[in-house]
């Protein structure tokens, strides 16, 4: 008889993280694998930063903090959202756990009961249906193809809400494809919520200053204040920080919410790390003037990985607004054989035979449940990003 709880049957282990141990091993054997499939930047934590973890250490910043964070990262995180996003928050309003993930794994089991719906646009981050499948809810997941370039519709939203709907999730810009929803595709999406008082938003920002091509970056809360009081604005530190190691993830959203969360996080993790939690106050509050200079490196990634793609034989890849992935269709791709004999019947075929024949790790669409596409994280050196398009390039010509 079994120890492992059944509903441990219903979730699945991470993909993308499945992916980069794969890579790892191969390279650990010899292989010259370039690994596409971590979503984290490639660029060192600033020495701003890393400086002011050095001296909380050195202060003796190193016992337990309040469970959700502390005073003084509240404080700052209150100044980025009336900053960034001119949302009104006080201290009581924020909650500060280890990572963007665990904080949106916190919002779910404060508030959902067997049977309350999730809808989460398809494709989606990994987790997302994973998270709401352990609180003990339903994923309820749209398709959302390249004709609307990713994007949920005000239609599609309207068709998917239901008397059992708790939550929408959001994440723009979007992993895993980089779409982001402008102040116009927002504003029709607040329109149908507003209709719906049940439905509470839940918005994963984490990719909020990763934009490109002057795209002004928009939340839910910020284009429709009407529904600021059920809705749970989530960023973090580790994308537009080069922080991911730290793990330190914040939201905004409405006090009693806040407090069920913080709840959650007392049976659990407790506190973050209060040496990260040093690091993100100087974050939040230093210099931003590197974030353009990184930007300016990954539209300089993106158009060159969105151009070489687009030249393999059965991939179609869209050029997003944000973040650091591409999403390329390889329906093209599809009922071909590899030199081998193997028909490619999947997108995980076809990244299966990217690995093994060619050396290039990559994350089946399959994983963020829209298919047959892949994703690529451009987050990496533009030499790598050239020899593996090339590589592409190659698997796919050799395709029959």
């Amino acid at each position: 008889m079994s120890i492992i709880a059944k509903s441990l049957s219903r979730i699945k282990p991470s993909p993308t993280i499945a992916v980069t141990n794969k890579a790892r091993e191969l390279k650990a054997a010899g292989k010259d694998v370039i690994g596409l499939g971590a979503g984290e930047p490639d660029f060192d934590t600033p020495l701003n930063i890393r400086n002011a973890a050095k001296a909380a250490i050195d202060a003796g910043d190193t016992r337990y903090t309040a469970v959700d964070g502390t005073p003084t990262l509240k404080a700052a995180i209150v100044d980025k959202f009336k900053r960034d996003n001119n949302l009104d928050y006080t201290a009581a309003n924020i909650t500060v756990g280890t990572g963007g993930k665990q904080v949106i794994y916190n919002a779910f089991v404060a508030t959902l009961d067997p049977g309350d719906e999730v809808i989460i646009p398809a494709p989606y981050w990994v987790s997302y249906p994973d998270m709401v499948l352990l609180a003990g809810g339903e994923p309820v997941t749209v398709p959302c193809g390249p004709e609307s370039n990713f994007k949920l519709t005000a239609e599609q939203l309207e068709a998917a809400i239901t008397p059992k709907t708790k939550w929408l999730l959001m994440n723009s810009p979007s992993n895993p494809t980089g779409a982001a929803y402008s102040h116009e595709d927002m504003k029709a999406l607040t329109d149908v919520l507003v209709k719906h008082p049940h439905v509470w938003v839940m918005t994963d920002d984490m990719y909020e200053h990763l934009v490109y091509d002057n795209f002004k970056f928009v939340t839910p809360a910020e284009v429709e204040p009407a529904i600021a009081d059920r809705t749970l604005t989530i960023n973090g530190v580790s994308k537009t920080y080069c922080m991911t190691g730290w793990r330190i993830g914040y939201a905004g959203g409405p006090v009693d919410l806040i407090k069920a969360m913080g709840k959650v996080q007392s049976q659990s993790t407790s506190n973050p790390c209060s040496v990260s939690q040093a690091a993100a106050v100087e974050a939040l509050n230093g210099p931003q003037d590197f974030i353009a200079k990184h930007n300016e490196k990954f539209v300089e990634r993106r158009d060159m990985v969105v151009s070489m793609l687009n030249q393999a034989k059965g991939i179609e890849c869209k050029s997003p607004e944000g973040a650091f992935y591409v999403y390329p269709s390889v329906a093209g791709c599809i009922g071909k054989k590899t030199p081998a004999g193997k028909t490619i019947e999947s997108d995980s075929d076809f990244v299966e035979y990217l690995l093994e024949d060619h050396l290039v790790a990559a994350v089946q669409g399959e994983a963020f449940g829209l298919s047959p596409h892949f994703r690529i994280s451009y987050a990496t050196s533009n030499e790598a990003l050239e020899t593996a398009c090339i590589r592409i390039q190659k698997a796919c010509g050799d395709l029959s």
